[in-house]
């Protein structure tokens, strides 16, 4: 049902766009909008739950629909698929948000960098960028080449039916030019790093390229139907201090600076996650987005002192805690709800939190457990406001 809604939504949405640029596709009201008041800073009756790869391979329904894709590009560019797996974590768990379900590495693909996944193997790219003329012919790509992306946003928006908010993404500047530099995946990142202290200039093209084609590819995104949208600066935590502030952290801004922060009559929070920032969340306070990520390093206590009076805060829980035992779990969870603390209540805006994993969940995590986790989360979250 998922897959024959999907593909005649793609169809009707592709010929409404192609007659006029400016159609809204319609849809549900929101029903559970707890996620999108804790960006903005609203209070909110529980201490709302997602998590970063909900929609993958921990999952067993999702490992049947990538068998039947073929491979994994096969799965993101069919917008029934990327509907189908999208849904499933949501339909499993009471979570209070979906997250599109697509790779980082769509723009640099776009770019005709030829991206590929080898089964067992992470991505990889047939022509990375590591020379002068390389960089040269870099430009921002024609946003139709990611069409597929924006149809399964509208696709997934629909077929939501107003449940929970769809959350967009893409990696930040930085950590798509890790890819495109390296070719795939690296332990050291020895060849983007060598670029970026021999050959500055080379890097700050690069990164202006891709900011520019972030910014754009997000923006798409929200007009094709996302509430929130994310950024993942998964390699931010690999750069030296100063390297940092450069190289990451001022492409991030370029693109918040271009960001739609209203569509179609409602607010589009924006996230920013940093994997290994934690160093620098006094100056990510800075940032024009509405919530900060933060791994599993940071103590939510002084996060919240730091950037509470302006971000609300995401994370934090090691991934790997979900392979203890359900009563292990959610001592886990009570730790880090503790440690943000109470939540804003009442009228305005104040100090508010998101529950997610410190980074990704492991492909190896028993469901079960995921379960136990979002139980935790919501029944004592509402213990803390004192609800029932």
């Amino acid at each position: 049902m998922v897959a024959l809604f999907g593909r005649f939504l793609s169809l009707a949405w592709c010929d409404n766009y192609a007659m006029n640029s400016t159609t809204i596709p319609s849809y549900a009201p929101l029903k559970n909008d707890t996620f999108l008041r804790a960006c903005l800073r609203q209070a909110t009756d529980y201490t709302p739950v997602w998590m970063m790869r909900q929609a993958g391979r921990f999952l067993p329904e999702y490992r049947a629909t990538r068998a039947k894709a073929g491979s994994f590009m096969g799965l993101a560019m069919n917008t029934d698929y990327a509907t189908e797996v999208t849904l499933q974590p949501t339909e499993r768990f009471p979570i209070d948000a979906a997250i599109l379900f697509s790779d980082i590495l769509t723009v640099p693909d776009a770019m005709g960098l030829g991206l590929s996944f080898a089964l067992g193997e992470g991505p990889k790219f047939a022509s990375p960028v590591r020379d002068e003329a390389a960089v040269t012919k870099l430009e921002v790509p024609d946003m139709n080449k990611l069409r597929y992306v924006f149809d399964a946003v509208t696709s997934i928006r629909k077929a939501l039916n107003g449940r929970i908010p769809l959350i967009g993404f893409s990696g930040s500047p930085w950590t798509l030019a890790c890819y495109m530099v390296e070719g795939a995946g690296s332990d050291d990142y020895q060849l983007v790093k060598t670029m970026l202290y021999s050959r500055p200039d080379l890097m700050h093209r690069i990164l202006q390229i891709n900011a520019d084609s972030v910014a754009q590819y997000l923006n798409a995104q929200i007009e094709a139907g996302a509430q929130a949208v994310m950024i993942f600066d998964s390699w931010g935590g690999v750069l030296a201090d100063g390297a940092f502030q450069e190289f990451s952290l001022a492409y991030t801004r370029r693109v918040l600076a271009q960001l739609h922060k209203e569509y179609n009559g409602a607010r589009i929070p924006s996230i920013v996650f940093t994997k290994g920032g934690g160093l620098w969340l006094d100056e990510m306070e800075q940032l024009d987005c509405n919530v900060l990520g933060v791994d599993w390093t940071v103590n939510l206590t002084k996060a919240r002192a730091i950037v509470g009076g302006s971000k609300a805060l995401q994370g934090n829980l090691d991934p790997n805690a979900l392979f203890a035992q359900p009563a292990q779990i959610e001592a886990e969870v009570v730790k880090v709800l503790n440690a943000f603390g109470t939540p804003h209540s009442g009228a305005g805006t104040g100090p508010t939190h998101i529950f997610n994993l410190g980074h990704g969940i492991s492909q190896h995590t028993p469901v079960e457990h995921v379960a136990a986790l979002v139980d935790a989360v919501h029944s004592h979250s509402r213990q803390m406001r004192g609800a029932c």
